[in-house]
């Protein structure tokens, strides 16, 4: 393939960086429905409810595993326990948005079975917001509740819950 000639198309930059899928980009605005857009970094993970509008997207609800902090998380906010109590963060401020149903934005994250990904997903469900999904790749409620990680995650983890479900 040349990468010269007056005919050479150069992609566009965030396609050049690995940073959006305009296919599945497009798919995804296609829906009527609002998407549930889930990014996780090293440290945290990140929920927001995003509407598509024609001047740019809007969000209509967010929520960082940060966030959790100020409700009393006391642990580490890059795991499968907090990535869950932030999708359930944001579901909750969604649907006090008006929001009911979303679909999911992975981006250009590999999808892993049982992932911070889909706890997050696990926990706008759980909040009440209806997202298409299959049971297969959510993870275990061991898993959310951090069996896995320790005892100090579970404690933590069952307190911020009660703190969120009251609120």
């Amino acid at each position: 393939m040349k990468h010269q000639g007056p005919h050479f198309r150069v992609a566009f930059r965030r396609r050049r960086e690995g940073k959006t899928d305009y296919r599945r980009r497009q798919k995804l605005l296609r829906s009527p429905m609002p998407r549930a857009v889930v990014r996780k970094t090293l440290n945290q993970t990140l929920v927001q409810i995003v509407e598509e509008d024609a001047a740019g997207d809007r969000v209509l609800a967010s929520a960082r595993s940060l966030d959790l902090k100020e409700h009393g998380w006391s642990v580490g906010t890059g795991n499968v326990p907090a990535a869950y109590l932030t999708g359930y963060l944001a579901g909750k401020r969604a649907i006090a948005q008006g929001v009911k149903g979303a679909v999911l934005d992975i981006g250009v994250q590999q999808p892993t079975r049982g992932g911070r990904v889909f706890a997050a997903l696990q926990g706008l469900l759980d909040a009440g917001v209806q997202v298409p999904h299959s049971k297969e790749i959510l993870p275990d409620k061991e898993r959310i509740r951090g069996e896995h990680i320790g005892e100090a995650v579970v404690k933590s983890f069952e307190a911020v819950k009660a703190k969120l479900e009251a609120a």
